[in-house]
């Protein structure tokens, strides 16, 4: 009696499973072979003609599809999970990307002249964290006099809070010698937040209050407290051209600094790419002898590793 139990429910199975023998040979070799490919893609479009020529067998076509996204979802979190162990063990200098760039540049405002134009930027992703360093130097010297001078590099990190939000942390130092300053140093802190963050397009702001030490080249200092507000524009316009806007304002009584830069980058072969960029800098009350708004043209090629 008891076996006739055990075995009533295992005949009812059987009958409600579909035989995975009723597919022609061929299909089923056309089928095995798109899975053996590995592409999700072309997998299902063997799938959907399969139930189209053979729609008898759809039980079966069902069960063969419903395996491979079974294998597919287990292979992506096999796949997260190294990649998430493997940036947990990664060292201090580990994981870290970015481009460097040189070229060239004309500018008109304080200064009217061609130089050249050196930068930096990298960038590491962890779990929580991001890490952004910058650099840039742009340079001229003509008939033994530098005629342009100016520094800039910063460190900011970024911990995300929850989904797109995050808190921020950023420490700059700028040296623009024709811009009246032989140093500023700013430092701020706030919340960010990631707008969009897709292949073709990334968009985030963020904002918080500030602080900057001014050292004028007149011998004076001036330290504020400030508001920072600032923009992050990424676009993906074809497969190799890319517009990018970047915009920040610092706002304090005294002196307000604006900054614009817009760019474009044209990918020419690997890994490098051709960019023309367009910068305009306004401060609201400049040292005695500079003059409030400052634009710079530069040409670079970039080197993205």
């Amino acid at each position: 009696m008891r076996l006739m139990t055990l075995t009533l429910p295992l005949a009812a199975g059987l009958l409600t499973t579909p035989a995975l023998a009723e597919l022609p040979e061929s299909t089923r070799a056309m089928i095995d072979a798109a899975i053996a490919s590995g592409d999700a893609d072309k997998v299902a479009t063997v799938i959907e003609l399969a139930r189209e020529v053979h729609p008898d067998d759809i039980a079966e076509i069902d069960v063969i599809a419903a395996e491979f996204d079974a294998r597919q979802l287990a292979l992506a979190a096999e796949e997260a999970a190294a990649e998430e162990e493997s940036i947990r063990k990664a060292g201090l200098f580990d994981n870290w990307k970015g481009e460097g760039q040189i070229g060239a540049f004309r500018s008109t405002g304080n200064s009217s002249n061609t130089g050249i134009t050196a930068g930096l930027k990298l960038q590491r992703v962890g779990i929580d964290w991001r890490h952004k360093l910058r650099g840039l130097i742009d340079y001229q010297r003509s008939n033994g006099v530098t005629t342009r001078e100016q520094f800039l590099a910063s460190y900011e990190p970024n911990y995300d809070i929850s989904g797109d939000l995050y808190a921020y942390a950023l420490a700059q130092y700028e040296r623009d010698r024709f811009q009246g300053f032989s140093a500023r140093h700013s430092a701020s802190g706030g919340l960010g937040y990631r707008v969009i963050e897709n292949e073709r397009m990334n968009f985030e702001v963020k904002a918080g209050p500030a602080w900057r030490r001014t050292e004028r080249v007149n011998g004076t200092t001036d330290s504020r407290l400030a508001g920072l507000a600032a923009l992050d524009f990424d676009w993906k316009i074809a497969d190799t051209i890319t517009l990018t806007q970047d915009a920040s304002a610092f706002v304090q009584s005294g002196n307000s600094t604006f900054l614009s830069n817009t760019g474009i980058e044209a990918g020419l072969t690997g890994a490098i790419k051709a960019r023309i960029s367009y910068s305009v800098e306004h401060d609201t009350n400049p040292p005695a002898g500079a003059i409030k708004t400052d634009t710079l043209t530069r040409f670079t090629l970039i080197y993205g590793f």
